[in-house]
C-alpha cells in the first residue's frame, strides 16, 4: 500500500535527523553555525522570519507563516512580532517578560500560540533551526552551559555566542559522576522540539487549585527512588518533568493564565526577571524559554485591579488581539471552518458568506466621529474599497480612532455555529445568503449575553446586510443577462472616449457608417456619467480627468482599458444595467415564460453556473429572488 511506503519514508527521513558527538565536536558545529546556539526568543523569531517577510507600500509588514490560518489581523501580527518577538530576539528587556494575548473570545488567540508551536516543531527539522542538548537531560540542556563561568568571556569570542545559564542539577550531577568533571567527553545529541513528546514546548492548563499541585510546573520527588539515594536533593530523587523543565530552549503555553492560583503565578517572576525558576531542594534552575499565555478582556480588568498582582504585571507585555475588521477575511475564515466539517458538500450559493461577514463586522465596529462616515463606509474602507471623498490617510485616522475597535462584537464561532444550523436544516442541495441571515437572526433569541438592545442592533445589521446582498445578487443577475458582458462594455466604453476626447479638443467625431462628422454626443456622455453622480459642473473636469489618466498610460506604454478607471468602469456597468432592468425584469418574473424568455432564461442559468460559481438550483434560486426584488 502507498500509505505503508510513505511511513517507511518517512521513519527514514526521521533517522536523518539524528546526530550524536562529544562536548568536542558540538564546539565545532557551534564555530560553524552560531544559530545553533540562539535563544529560544531568537529561535521563534527566526523561524516566523524563515517564512518570509512582505513589506507594503505603506511601510507595513506581514508574515506569510500566519496567513494560511490568521485572517484580517496583519496589524495586530505586526505588532507582535515586531514589538515582542523581535525586540526579544535582539535580547532586549522584553524577553524578560511574559506574554499575554488579551482579546475577545474566539479571536485567534489559542491559533496563534497552536502556530507557534508546530512552527517550532517544523523548524527544528531544518538545517537553520537545528537544535542540540546534552544527552539524557530531562531539560534539554543548552551544552554551552557546561562551560565555567570563568572561561565564559574567552569562549563568547572565540565562537561569536552569548552564554547565559547554568547546568541543571541533573547534568552537574553526572559531569562529575559520570565524565569525572571532564566536560569535552559528555555526550551532545541533536533534538527535535515535539509538544506530543513534552520536548521543548510545554502546556500548563489550570484545574482545581485546591487538588492542583506546583509540581505540575516545577516536577517533583520522586518517592518511588528517595530510599535508594538517601536524599530529597539527589537529583536521582527528584523528577524534572514539570512543565518549566519540559519546555526548557523552547516555548511554554500558560492557557487561561489569569485564571491559575497565585501559587502558580508567583513561579513565574524569577523565571521572567532573571531567567531561573525554584524547585525541590535545588539552587535555582536556570531556564530559556518563551512564556506566552492568553485570556479575555475581563478577566484581564480583573487581574490589574487587584493591587497584589502589581509585580506580576510589571513583568508583562500585554498585546490586544481583536477581531478581524475585513470583511473578505472575515469571509475566508468561515470558509475555512466550513471545509473542516463533513458538510462541504452542500453548495454555499456565492455572497452568503459575504452577507454573513458584513453583518459580522457591523458589530464590531464603533461609530466614527468623523463626518460623513457612517458603519457601511467605514466597513468598505477597512476592505480595501474606494470610497468617494476619502483618501488613504483618512483610513488610518479611522483605525486609529478607537483603540479597543474590534474587542467586542459577534464572535465567528457564533456565527459559524449558525450557517452550521442552516447546513443541516436545508432540504435543497444549497443554501444562500437569506438562508444564512435567517439562521443568524433566529439565533439571536438563544444568545446567552445579548442585551434586548444589542438585539435590536444587531437585528437591523441583520437589515443592512440582506440589503448589500440584495444590492449584488441585482448585479449578479443584470451581468449574466449582458451577452458577451465585457466586449459590451469595451464598446460602450470605446464609444464614450471616442466623444470625450472630441469634447477636450474642440473636435468633431466621424460616424462609422456614413462617415459624416458630428459633434460629440452629449446625451451619451452624460447618461454614463450622471450614472455615478457626475453634475452637469462637474462633468468637464472628469472628462479631462478621463483624457490625463489615457495620456498617462500611453506614456508608460500601457494601454488604457476597461478596468483602468474604477469610477469610470463603475459608469459603464451601471449604464449597460440600467439599458437591461426591463429585459431582465420580465423575463425573470414571468411564470409562463415563452420559447424566447425560456432559452433567454438558460442562457442566464447557465453564465451564473460556468462564469459566477453557482449550481443550476442555486441559479435558479437567485433569479426567483432578484425577480421579486425589480417587481417591488
Amino acid at each position: 500500500m502507498d500509505i505503508l511506503k510513505r511511513i517507511s519514508d518517512y521513519r527514514e527521513k526521521e533517522l536523518n535527523y539524528l546526530w550524536e558527538g562529544t562536548f568536542a565536536d558540538y564546539l565545532q558545529i557551534v564555530k560553524s553555525q552560531p544559530q545553533v546556539a540562539e535563544t529560544a526568543h531568537s529561535r521563534v523569531y527566526n523561524m516566523i522570519k524563515s517564512h518570509g517577510v512582505q513589506t507594503h507600500a505603506d511601510g507595513r509588514k506581514s508574515y506569510p507563516f500566519f496567513s494560511e490560518e490568521l485572517f484580517g489581523l496583519n496589524h495586530a501580527i505586526e505588532r507582535l512580532v515586531e514589538e515582542y518577538f523581535h525586540s526579544a530576539a535582539r535580547r532586549l528587556d522584553v524577553r524578560k517578560r511574559i506574554l499575554l494575548l488579551m482579546g475577545p473570545v474566539s479571536g485567534g488567540k489559542s491559533t496563534i500560540v497552536a502556530m507557534l508551536k508546530k512552527g517550532l516543531e517544523q523548524y527544528s527539522r531544518t538545517d537553520e533551526g537545528a537544535l542540540y542538548a546534552i544527552k539524557g537531560c530531562p531539560m534539554q540542556e543548552d551544552p554551552l552551559n557546561l562551560i565555567p563561568r570563568e572561561l565564559r568571556t574567552e569562549a563568547e569570542k572565540e565562537l561569536g555566542v552569548r552564554i547565559e545559564g547554568n547546568l541543571c542539577p541533573s547534568c552537574r550531577f553526572r559531569l562529575q559522576e559520570e565524565y569525572g568533571g571532564r566536560i569535552e567527553d559528555m555526550i551532545v545529541e541533536r533534538i527535535l522540539l515535539s509538544e506530543d513528546e513534552r520536548q521543548g514546548i510545554g502546556t500548563f492548563s489550570p484545574s482545581d487549585p485546591k487538588s492542583q499541585d506546583i509540581a505540575d510546573l516545577t516536577g517533583s520527588i520522586d518517592f518511588a527512588t528517595i530510599t535508594d539515594y538517601g536524599s530529597e536533593s539527589d537529583p536521582r530523587a527528584y523528577r524534572f518533568d514539570g512543565e518549566l523543565n519540559k519546555a526548557n530552549r523552547g516555548l511554554m503555553e500558560f492557557q487561561e493564565m489569569l485564571k491559575c492560583d497565585e501559587k502558580f503565578l508567583w513561579n513565574l517572576l524569577s523565571l521572567t526577571q532573571e531567567g531561573n525558576f525554584k524547585a525541590g531542594r535545588f539552587a535555582l534552575i536556570s531556564a530559556d524559554e518563551l512564556i506566552i499565555a492568553h485570556t479575555n478582556e475581563s478577566e484581564y480588568k480583573s487581574f490589574i485591579a487587584n493591587k497584589k498582582n502589581e509585580a506580576l504585571q510589571s513583568r508583562m507585555i500585554v498585546m490586544p488581539i481583536p477581531y478581524n475588521l475585513q470583511v473578505t477575511a472575515e469571509e475566508r475564515i468561515y470558509g475555512k471552518l466550513i471545509k473542516q466539517s463533513d458538510l462541504s458538500h452542500i453548495h454555499i450559493a456565492p455572497h452568503s458568506l459575504r452577507a454573513a461577514a458584513i453583518f459580522s463586522i457591523l458589530t464590531r465596529l464603533k461609530d466614527s466621529k468623523k463626518q460623513g462616515v457612517d458603519l457601511l463606509k467605514k466597513l468598505r474602507l477597512y476592505d480595501g474599497e474606494s470610497v468617494e471623498g476619502m483618501k488613504d490617510i483618512d483610513i488610518r485616522e479611522l483605525q486609529n480612532e478607537y483603540l479597543d475597535e474590534g474587542m467586542s462584537g459577534i464572535d465567528p464561532r457564533y456565527v459559524i455555529n449558525r450557517i452550521s444550523s442552516a447546513l443541516i436544516r436545508t432540504d435543497q442541495d444549497y443554501i444562500n445568503a437569506l438562508d444564512i441571515l435567517r439562521s443568524l437572526k433566529d439565533g439571536l433569541d438563544q444568545h446567552p449575553s445579548i442585551t434586548t438592545e444589542q438585539r435590536e442592533k444587531y437585528l437591523h445589521f441583520i437589515s443592512v446586510a440582506r440589503k448589500e446582498y440584495d444590492e449584488i445578487a441585482k448585479k449578479e443577475v443584470q451581468k449574466a443577462f449582458v451577452y458577451s458582458y465585457e466586449e459590451s462594455a469595451k464598446t460602450l466604453m470605446d464609444n464614450y472616449l471616442d466623444n470625450v476626447e472630441a469634447y477636450c479638443n474642440w473636435g468633431k467625431i466621424r460616424d462609422p457608417l456614413t462617415g459624416e462628422e458630428m459633434e460629440p454626443d452629449e446625451k451619451l456622455m452624460r447618461s454614463i456619467e450622471e450614472q455615478i453622480g457626475i453634475s452637469e459642473n462637474a462633468k468637464k473636469a472628469f472628462r479631462e480627468e478621463i483624457l490625463i489618466r489615457i495620456s498617462a498610460f500611453a506614456r508608460k506604454g500601457k494601454r488604457f482599458d476597461y478596468n483602468s478607471h474604477e469610477r469610470l468602469r463603475e459608469a459603464i456597468q451601471k449604464k449597460l444595467f440600467a439599458d437591461l432592468k426591463d429585459v431582465v425584469k420580465i423575463t425573470t418574473s414571468t411564470k409562463t415564460p415563452d420559447e424566447i424568455q425560456l432559452k433567454k432564461m438558460n442562457e442566464v442559468i447557465s453564465r451564473l453556473v460556468e462564469d459566477y460559481g453557482y449550481t443550476p438550483s442555486s441559479a435558479n434560486g437567485l433569479l426567483r429572488y432578484v425577480g421579486s426584488l425589480l417587481n417591488r
